[in-house]
């Protein structure tokens, strides 16, 4: 079956999970990225060379108005005609191409998947024209890929029918963060070498007020002078309240606020390993991966929860969950769980035996599912016979990573 997968950017998170997909034996994946990057917003490497299925990257131009961007592509029919997809699945709907993709899928009468992860409590501006819009194209999509409850409750408001919301968990390369994370423990140099306190919490993510780092550094200023003593706050990642930040971090007497700036995935994991607890204190996020990769690093984390991974990650297991713009409520549980080593250590453990339900193989296998579905309905309602083993309901669920095969060969081309 052919599986056409139509998303923004060549994310490296995203990889190991098509990498899974295109594994399927029935399966036939081939992805289009609307760009290659987005370098005004990522400073990730493109990981090509760990890329194993088929893609293409479309011709681009990027702009913003306002506060929202745009992205315009060209050669998208075209594109689609060459891989005569039996089902499209879409990631998201801000984009042109989002909708370009959704009118060729119903002139073509292919099925088509949305692969939704917006939540309620996703910030929005609620504007009329705008949800309208958003609500149209849900409509008219013939199943929906979510990443977990949050996403699922959402899509159901939309007005998606229960049995058409299939979920495929967010991933990341949970065997490659754990194993850079137990090689950084086993380094007595690392620490210092990267500028690291004794002891920390942890954030990573962008430098901007919509992910709570402001009162992130109120709550850290408010811990006992005592604790900060012991325990510092190192922030991973870039933006641009970057200096605002390290002016208000100055102000901070006692303690340590270390800046890392941006980090790649090579010494990412170290970062989270070598930390006591990981902080996303977010306003605003869909899922939040980061919080996958500190559970991969087996670190005990204390979420906001809005979040979309909260519901799904975080139990009073293996962290806590706090209402954004809650500096003194965030302070009282760093408190205790800094104050806690046999705390710390059942949380952890929590930590590394979640995150085995969100492996790449598991969120590979809830898109596979959900493209069976449509495929079986799209035969259904034509009175024809799709001819492939997972049309007909033999889906092989495989949920521990595999070993590799030959790469299949991908309908479409390659870096076109």
């Amino acid at each position: 079956m052919k599986l056409l997968l139509l998303t923004e950017i060549i994310a490296p998170y995203r990889i190991p999970v098509f990498n899974a997909l295109a594994q399927e034996p029935q399966i036939d994946l081939h992805v289009i990225f609307l760009a290659e990057t987005d370098p005004a917003s990522r400073q990730w490497h493109v990981y090509k060379s760990e890329i194993q299925f088929g893609y293409e990257v479309l011709p681009s131009w990027r702009t913003k108005l306002g506060s929202y961007k745009v992205l315009l592509n060209h050669r998208l029919s075209q594109a689609f005609d060459r891989a005569a997809p039996d089902v499209v699945l879409c990631g998201g709907y801000n984009y042109l191409a989002s909708w370009q993709a959704q009118r060729w899928a119903k002139r073509r009468k292919s099925p088509f998947l949305l692969w939704s992860e917006s939540t309620t409590a996703d910030q929005r501006s609620l504007n009329f024209v705008i949800e309208s819009l958003k609500k149209s194209f849900f409509s008219r999509c013939d199943g929906f890929v979510v990443p977990g409850t949050s996403a699922k409750k959402y899509a159901q408001q939309m007005g998606a029918p229960a049995d058409s919301i299939f979920v495929a968990p967010n991933a990341v390369d949970n065997a490659l963060f754990s194993f850079n994370a137990a090689a950084a423990r086993g380094d007595d140099q690392l620490r210092e070498s990267l500028g690291l306190p004794p002891r920390y919490f942890l954030y990573v993510g962008r430098l901007v007020k919509s992910k709570g780092v402001f009162e992130l550094l109120q709550a850290y200023a408010s811990l006992s002078e005592d604790l900060r003593s012991e325990i510092g706050l190192v922030i991973v990642g870039d933006g641009p309240v970057r200096a605002e930040l390290q002016t208000f971090a100055s102000t901070v007497s006692t303690g340590t606020v270390h800046f890392s700036g941006f980090v790649h995935r090579e010494k990412l994991a170290a970062c989270y390993a070598l930390a006591e607890c990981f902080v996303f204190p977010t306003h605003t996020d869909t899922w939040g991966l980061v919080v996958n990769e500190a559970l991969a690093c087996g670190l005990p984390v204390i979420c906001s929860t809005v979040a979309g991974c909260a519901a799904d990650l975080v139990t009073e297991k293996n962290g806590a969950t706090v209402a954004p713009h809650r500096a003194s409520d965030l302070a009282r549980v760093m408190q205790e769980i800094a104050n806690s080593p046999d705390l710390r250590r059942r949380m952890s453990l929590q930590s590394q035996e979640i995150i085995q339900n969100y492996s790449p193989e598991r969120c590979a296998l809830g898109i596979a599912e959900a493209a069976l579905a449509m495929c079986r309905s799209s035969a259904a309602t034509t009175h024809s016979i799709c001819s492939t083993p997972l049309c007909r309901g033999r889906l092989i669920r495989r949920f521990a990573p595999r070993e590799s095969r030959a790469k299949r060969t991908s309908f479409g081309n390659r870096d076109a």
